[in-house]
């Protein structure tokens, strides 16, 4: 049988241990989908614009929420359409494109379990063109810091309560 000090002792590191295995959580997966081609090819220099502009994945990818832009280097956006998702290939169409510059492809999409995959890259027009842009692409407002709870206190509670528990039962039967 323990002294009351030793199960106090045996309580707290259990809390303690509790605590920090709740909030260093699981580590990321390593199978989530990866795009592995692009059309452009990243930082291209093209003389005439594309129609589409595409991302390949390498496993299929989900029709639900998949976003995909263009966005030139004067800031408005040069995409049309809807997003098309074929299997692992998301692409949009693309107006003619305006000025020379760089223009970026920024994507967004699901994979087929349930991870979203984002990312961009860019590619260079060399020759302007005469299309007319889209609206501004500014960046989407930032959602108010007050939703976003933290984790750590509910965990932290948790983990008291489930050390209070055990020194009270450890009490209990002496």
């Amino acid at each position: 049988m323990q002294s009351p000090p030793t199960r106090w002792l045996v309580a707290v590191v259990t809390t303690v241990v509790l605590a920090v295995s709740a909030l260093a959580g699981a580590g990321p997966a390593a199978a989530h989908a990866a795009r592995i081609a692009e059309d452009p090819v990243p930082d291209s220099v093209l003389t005439q614009a594309p129609t589409r502009v595409s991302a390949t994945f390498n496993e299929a990818m989900q029709t639900a929420f998949a976003a995909m832009t263009v966005v030139g280097p004067d800031g408005n956006l040069w995409s049309t359409d809807e997003v098309a998702v074929e299997g692992p290939v998301v692409s949009v169409g693309v107006r003619p494109l305006g000025p020379a510059g760089r223009y970026t492809v920024n994507y967004r999409a699901t994979s087929a379990d349930g991870h979203v995959v984002s990312g961009s890259w860019s590619f260079e027009l060399s020759v302007g063109g005469t299309g007319t842009p889209g609206p501004s692409a500014a960046a989407p407002a930032e959602e108010p810091a007050d939703g976003d709870m933290p984790v750590w206190p509910f965990v932290l509670v948790a983990s008291l309560l489930v050390g209070a528990g055990a020194v009270w039962a450890a009490r209990r039967r002496t």
